[in-house]
């Protein structure tokens, strides 16, 4: 999850920032002394217990608020943190540490919320002083989410240190695209990438992978032995390829590209459940029940394996069997595919 990586990054970057000690009142060096205490928790992980100590404070003292406001983004509760945060941000001298926490804060917390045309100018301002790689990383998401692939492109090529330009900078902005379920994107970038080197690993694949989920079967095949041309030992191209033929209901040709799969790579579930559902069909139950129980054994959180089991079992008359199956794969999450 993105999260805690947010949160483990901010604590990074500011790890003892404690109230400025302009004030020589009794009330404002009581209430820095509180302040500290509080930043500390904080750091110490223990930002709940920091809110506790700040709510009884005065809300109108600028730094109470920054605190509190911080204190909430480290308690998950970023909504809360923006609306702290927001009112007090131009209230700090413009260079101040003070004030670039508040900056990246929100950054982060309007990415957190999902407000990411809010987040971005905030993350590039942080980025001018702050140049790490979870900062690079999370404005690369950003830029994808308000569909700036060129800028997405380059912060992420700073991130993973690969020219902007090159061919697999266009592959990483695109690997990230396919993640955040922004395939046209993605697509593009792939396609840019080939033709910047025909050569450059997993593009292909990809490719193929979006065409094996629009259901252009074919196109699905052609791309990932496109890959396998790059690299014969790539598992999962062989794993798409059998998934396509599957799909089609070509048995044989799905069962030979799984088993060289499996050959490669002998611990990954999926393409035992394929293969059980291809001997399902060409009538062999017996080998067929073996693939869905390796499968479970790799894997025995795959719903589709217990449900495609049980299936089986159903068919062969092995009720009880079956309905213990259904039962295990109602409880885990996830679709049937």
């Amino acid at each position: 999850m993105i999260a805690p990586l947010v949160a483990a990054m901010c604590l990074a970057v500011f790890p003892a920032v404690h109230q400025s000690q302009e004030s020589t009142t009794p009330a404002r060096a009581a209430s820095a002394e509180t302040l500290a205490a509080a930043r500390d928790l904080i750091t110490a992980g223990k930002p709940r217990d920091a809110i506790a100590l700040l709510e009884p404070l005065d809300r109108s003292v600028v730094e109470v608020t920054r605190l509190l406001g911080v204190a909430y983004y480290h308690a998950d509760n970023h909504q809360r943190a923006i609306e702290l945060l927001l009112p007090v941000r131009d209230k700090l001298p413009t260079e101040s540490v003070e004030r670039r926490e508040v900056v990246q804060v929100l950054g982060l917390s309007y990415y957190l919320t999902g407000r990411f045309a809010d987040a971005v100018p905030l993350l590039e301002e942080t980025r001018a002083w702050s140049d790490n790689l979870e900062l690079g990383y999370i404005l690369g998401q950003a830029y994808i989410q308000v569909r700036r692939p060129d800028a997405a492109r380059e912060s992420l090529a700073r991130t993973f240190g690969v020219e902007p330009q090159s061919a697999a900078a266009h592959l990483i902005a695109a690997q990230m695209m396919v993640r955040l379920e922004m395939e046209p994107m993605a697509e593009a970038e792939l396609k840019r990438a080939l033709e910047k080197d025909p050569r450059v690993p997993r593009a292909n694949f990809l490719l193929g992978q979006m065409a094996l989920f629009r259901g252009r079967l074919d196109e699905a095949i052609a791309l990932s032995e496109k890959e396998l041309a790059i690299n014969p030992t790539d598992a999962m191209a062989l794993y798409q390829i059998g998934d396509a033929h599957v799909r089609a209901s070509r048995w044989d040709d799905g069962i030979a590209a799984l088993q060289k799969s499996l050959w490669i790579n002998p611990f990954y579930s999926g393409p035992y459940v394929l293969l059980g559902r291809a001997y399902m069909k060409k009538g062999e139950p017996a080998t067929a029940e073996g693939m869905l129980r390796r499968a479970i054994q790799y894997d025995p959180n795959n719903r589709a394996a217990h449900y495609t089991l049980g299936q089986l079992l159903q068919q062969t008359g092995r009720t009880d069997e079956a309905k213990r199956e259904f039962e295990i794969a109602e409880r885990l999450q996830g679709p049937v595919r």
